[in-house]
């Protein structure tokens, strides 16, 4: 059995160490998605994910895979694309838009995690100054996007999507090159990140890592 968490009190979690080992680091059920629920719990790299009409999930795999910025791999087919700036970049200008279109049904895919709590959640959490956004127009159009938590100089990639060919990969690219921070968490190892440069690093480093830069 996990721990379940009351809603109503003060956000608090048990220790990450507590995690189960199937499913692989979920640590609590219940709780809250309020601003400072979503706060405390970003401090202590936990995160919600969980199914629509289901209890609020709470999650800490270990090992947790991050990419440091200067580790980011870019191939020359990125970099190209990146020189013929066709298109145009803009931060939190529609943040609303981005997440919508992350919570669209993918091909291959029966659903999506980003669910209408989420989404709702996500955007008190933009109002207030937390959750941050990577536009990508091309003549206007918004054809690409990414967004996630900011916390000091660490970056919570949530999610991201393309509507053409690497356009996300170029917002994760204008992430990188913004200089604000030290590390970028990815969450759960793909092939898709660890192409970009993203490893996986131990819940110890991954802590510590938060307790200097958060």
């Amino acid at each position: 059995m996990i721990p379940w968490l009351e809603p109503g009190a003060a956000p608090h979690f048990p220790e990450t160490e507590s995690v189960l080992a199937e499913p692989a680091g979920l640590l609590a059920a219940g709780g809250s998605l309020e601003v400072a629920w979503l706060l405390v719990a970003y401090r202590q790299g936990i995160f919600p994910w969980f199914s629509e009409n289901e209890p609020i999930l709470w999650w800490s795999p270990a090992p947790r895979t991050v990419l440091y910025p200067e580790r980011f791999h870019q191939s020359k087919s990125l970099q190209k694309l990146a020189r013929q700036q066709s298109y145009q970049f803009t931060e939190d200008q529609d943040f609303e838009a981005v997440i919508e279109a992350c919570a669209g049904q993918r091909a291959g895919q029966k659903g999506t995690w980003i669910n209408s709590q989420m989404i709702e959640a996500y955007i008190d959490m933009h109002q207030a100054g937390f959750a941050h956004s990577i536009e990508c127009r091309r003549d206007g159009e918004l054809v690409g996007g990414l967004y996630g938590i900011s916390l000091g100089r660490v970056f919570f990639g949530e999610s991201m999507f393309s509507h053409e060919a690497n356009t996300s990969k170029l917002c994760l690219r204008q992430l990188v090159d913004c200089g604000r921070y030290e590390m970028i968490d990815c969450q759960m190892p793909t092939g898709h990140l660890q192409s970009l440069g993203a490893i996986e690093i131990s819940r110890e480093e991954f802590e510590s890592a938060l307790n200097r830069w958060t």
